[in-house]
């Protein structure tokens, strides 16, 4: 226990863009930051293809983890210190959990997830709980330390309001990435006031989480339209949204080739635990963005022209055109592209692919809470708690409201260089057409 009351003999600071610094001042999180699994996050984007976009946004999941720390490090240590009066293993299980929160993260993370079905917080929970340097480190403040930090990335810890600190729909990790994200995308969505928000958040009575002074909702409603606001214009991004799915197809098209008994130019040594299904952690832990990245250049002078083609699309960003979808009334369209694509010999698995996606900017009920049910509440003058979205009519607005944006790639260059028939280009060129015009008269 001992280890618990260490303190660095100086604060060490990490200079930041979004908070100016990151305060270190206790020997476990200096300890923690320089294991090899937390380093690890230096190499992995936080925005994963955003780049392709927004070209600033090369920041990294450390970047982001350290954010998250210090927002819940100035929250524990400041205006909740007196009220919430936890001890100082509370206090750290919280500054670890928020420090750790990504530790699973894989390469270019979603894109991976859905090919190899992994999921990152899993990941994380086994990497704290597992045998890696995190371990040894968490290990040194209690033999059952590793997993309270693990029940609280896994929502079960029993303090709520320390889980709703880190992951709620008002949390560290949301108002980091959000301002984070904001200032490396170079635009101004992401932006809220986040000092206010900080002043005016208040431990729930209940213990059950934490709760927002009625005088500071506007700073809240700015927080949720800041965040919609981020979801349309910078992660929903079609462009962005059009390398994930590069990213995916090579990912796939590797995956295909390895259970056909292909042979690769070099053999993706460090993938091969993902090609086959069976991974360890530590293999596991080896994968980062700039292994993906040397493969892929590897891969653009395979013999297999999909995968070639694939890489050097991504690695050279010569993306993949889209138009609006609707799975009702434009069915039809993409059988027929798909049956016209089959005439030219381009494989449509990989280069006609319909891509979903959908954000829910506040919900009444947030799906998979442990608790149920978890709406930001507002703590009125008369000491009464109202649901955000009763007193908000911003909020209201667009409470419970899902938006779904569904895109149909398609490789335009393909059609448009001769490479394939004239008249299998033109048709295809025809429909397009038809299908903008008649999105121009939708809207």
């Amino acid at each position: 226990m001992a280890y618990l009351e260490t303190s660095l003999p100086e604060v060490k600071v990490f200079k930041d863009p979004v908070h100016r610094y990151v305060h270190v001042s206790d020997q476990i999180i200096w300890d923690l930051i320089a294991t090899k699994e937390f380093q690890r996050l230096r190499r992995i984007h936080q925005l994963g293809t955003t780049s392709l976009t927004f070209h600033g946004a090369e920041h990294s999941r450390f970047n982001h983890s350290l954010g998250v720390y210090e927002i819940t490090r100035h929250i524990v240590e400041g205006k909740f210190a007196n009220e919430l009066q936890w001890d100082n293993e509370e206090r750290l299980v919280a500054l670890c959990a928020a420090l750790l929160h990504d530790l699973g993260h894989g390469p270019f993370s979603h894109a991976f997830e859905k090919v190899f079905s992994t999921n990152h917080e899993h990941y994380t929970m086994a990497i704290i709980t597992g045998n890696t340097e995190v371990r040894t480190v968490l290990e040194r403040a209690g033999v059952h330390f590793p997993e309270k930090v693990a029940a609280v990335i896994n929502k079960t810890y029993q303090n709520q309001t320390l889980v709703k600190l880190i992951s709620s729909q008002i949390d560290a990790d949301r108002m980091d990435y959000l301002l984070r994200d904001a200032y490396y995308t170079g635009v101004s969505y992401g932006n809220f006031d986040m000092e206010r928000i900080m002043r005016v958040m208040r431990p729930s009575p209940d213990g059950n989480g934490v709760i927002i002074k009625a005088s500071g909702m506007h700073a809240v409603e700015d927080y949720i339209v800041s965040r919609y606001q981020m979801y349309q214009q910078v992660y929903f991004h079609p462009v962005s949204r059009s390398a994930e799915v590069l990213l995916w197809k090579i990912l796939e098209r590797a995956q295909n080739l390895h259970e056909r008994g292909y042979h690769f130019i070099q053999t993706p040594v460090q993938l091969l635990p993902f090609l086959n299904r069976d991974v360890s952690l530590e293999e596991y832990i080896t994968l980062d963005d700039t292994v993906l990245m040397y493969f892929f250049s590897v891969w653009q002078y395979e013999e297999d022209a999909i995968l070639s083609d694939l890489c050097s699309r991504f690695l050279n960003r010569r993306l993949l055109q889209y138009i609006n979808y609707d799975s009702k009334v434009d069915a039809e369209l993409y059988l027929k592209l798909k049956g016209l694509l089959e005439q030219a010999d381009i494989d449509p698995e990989y280069y006609l692919v319909i891509d979903s996606t959908s954000d829910l900017p506040y919900d009444l009920y947030e799906p998979g809470d442990v608790a149920g049910r978890s709406p930001i509440q507002l703590l009125m003058p008369n000491g009464e708690l109202h649901e955000l979205s009763t007193e908000s009519p911003i909020v209201e607005a667009i409470a419970g409201k899902r938006r779904i944006d569904i895109k149909l790639y398609y490789p335009l260059d393909f059609i448009e260089s001769g490479r394939i028939n004239a008249a299998i280009s033109e048709e295809i060129v025809s429909l397009i057409h038809a299908h903008s015009l008649k999105e121009h008269k939708r809207y």
